[in-house]
């Protein structure tokens, strides 16, 4: 498994991860700061970031396991390598999700605020 920086071109296979429009994903790509995970030519997960004053903040994550553990590792270098905390939300029902931050070296931090209705688990990783 090969994890790269995303490009334009890759917004097509995001939006099918994350189900949300061609043109949302291309927006995060040019916004934040993603990553995916390639295997056998295929994009199976990725991972968007950005660093705010406080933390770096994962704001989307989605994918396997395998492929989100991994992906998990890019934010947390930047946040160890800056110094800084990192932070996660992940749906209450996305377990394997809950395994690849605890893989990372996450903590669950308590209950996140509740998105589109669901709730959601805090991780943190601290410096």
């Amino acid at each position: 498994m090969e994890v790269r920086e995303a490009v334009e071109a890759d917004a097509g296979r995001l939006a099918t991860l994350a189900d949300a429009p061609a043109d949302t994903m291309r927006n995060l790509v040019h916004d934040r700061t993603v990553r995916v995970a390639d295997e056998d030519s295929e994009i199976v997960g990725f991972v968007s970031f950005d660093a705010r004053r406080d933390a770096v903040h994962v704001t989307q994550l989605d994918g396997t396991g395998e492929a989100a553990a991994r992906l998990l590792d890019e934010p947390a270098r930047f946040a160890r390598a800056e110094g800084m905390a990192a932070e996660l939300l992940v749906e209450e029902s996305r377990d394997e999700l809950q395994r690849a931050a605890a893989a990372a070296g996450f903590e669950r931090a308590g209950s996140g605020p509740r998105f589109e209705g669901a709730p959601t688990v805090r991780f943190r990783l601290e410096p």
